[in-house]
Parts: structure tokens; sequence; C-alpha cells
């Protein structure tokens, strides 16, 4: 999927909890044109984890960054 929209969401791997937990970019999510449902593009696909989405920030646009949340 090729857009030049801005996602609505970028998707994060989660592992560990609190201020131990380990945040690593890996896709991004876009509304649908006709508002119901997101297509999400994942550049990796975790095994462990969680996946969250959260909305884009200034910081957000490195792509694949580990962020601290």
């Amino acid at each position: 999927m090729t857009t030049t929209k801005k996602p609505a969401f970028i998707a994060y791997a989660v592992t560990g909890e609190g201020k131990q937990a380990f945040w690593t970019r890996i896709g991004s999510a876009w509304p649908h044109q006709h508002g119901e449902g997101f297509s999400i593009e994942l550049n990796a696909l975790p095994v462990n984890g969680r996946i969250v989405l959260m909305t884009p920030k200034a910081e957000d646009s490195t792509e694949g960054a580990e962020v601290a949340r």
C-alpha cells in the first residue's frame, strides 16, 4: 500500500511494562475512505509483546525508531 496521506495512527511493538517498556515502531494505520475501519501497514510482526496504536506526534517521523513512551 502506498499513500501520501499522513497516517492516523503509528503502530508500535511493546515489550515490558511501565517505565521498563520498550517501544519499537513497526508500522502505520490509515482510515478507509468510506469512514469505517483502517488499513494497517506493518514492517514487522512481533511474536511476543503487544501492538499499540498511538496518534502520531512530531517525534514519530523517524521510520523504524525505538521510542520511550
